[in-house]
């Protein structure tokens, strides 16, 4: 299976840099997420960038996460703990990149999507957050 074109609530199996890792210099994170493209805009220069937020079993308030419901996981073939998505640390490069990597096991780069009604939460969330840290993997 190829590496298909980026979707806005599209789950992407991808190696996200925290901003604490990026803090201490790491240029590359420490393992393989799932991750949300929450934008995907095509460049002047006809590249195509995307705006990325990860999935994590540490618990989020409410305030920062949003919380995926134990279908939506079930759906995207996630495990059974439970998962937020984070909305104040985002990832920012050139699709497909080179932190695009294969879902474990698979050739597959992709788990499914989100839901609509719950990526509209997503960016809602991502958009009343007063303090998104954004690292830019293409510097």
């Amino acid at each position: 299976m190829g590496i298909p074109e980026p979707e806005i609530g599209m789950v992407i199996s991808y190696e996200f840099l925290w901003y604490h890792e990026a803090d201490k210099g790491q240029i590359y994170g420490r393992k393989d997420r799932p991750s949300v493209i929450v934008v995907s805009m095509e460049e002047d220069n006809g590249k195509t960038k995307v705006i990325v937020a990860p999935i994590t079993h540490t618990e989020s308030d409410v305030d920062y996460g949003l919380e995926i419901p134990p279908k939506v996981k079930k759906h995207l073939g996630l495990d059974d703990e439970r998962s937020w998505v984070i909305t104040t640390e985002l990832n920012v490069f050139y699709w497909p990149g080179y932190d695009l990597k294969p879902i474990k096991n698979t050739s597959s780069y992709v788990y499914g999507f989100l839901p609509p009604k719950m990526f509209v939460q997503l960016k809602e969330k991502i958009r009343n957050c007063y303090n998104n840290t954004v690292i830019n993997r293409d510097d």
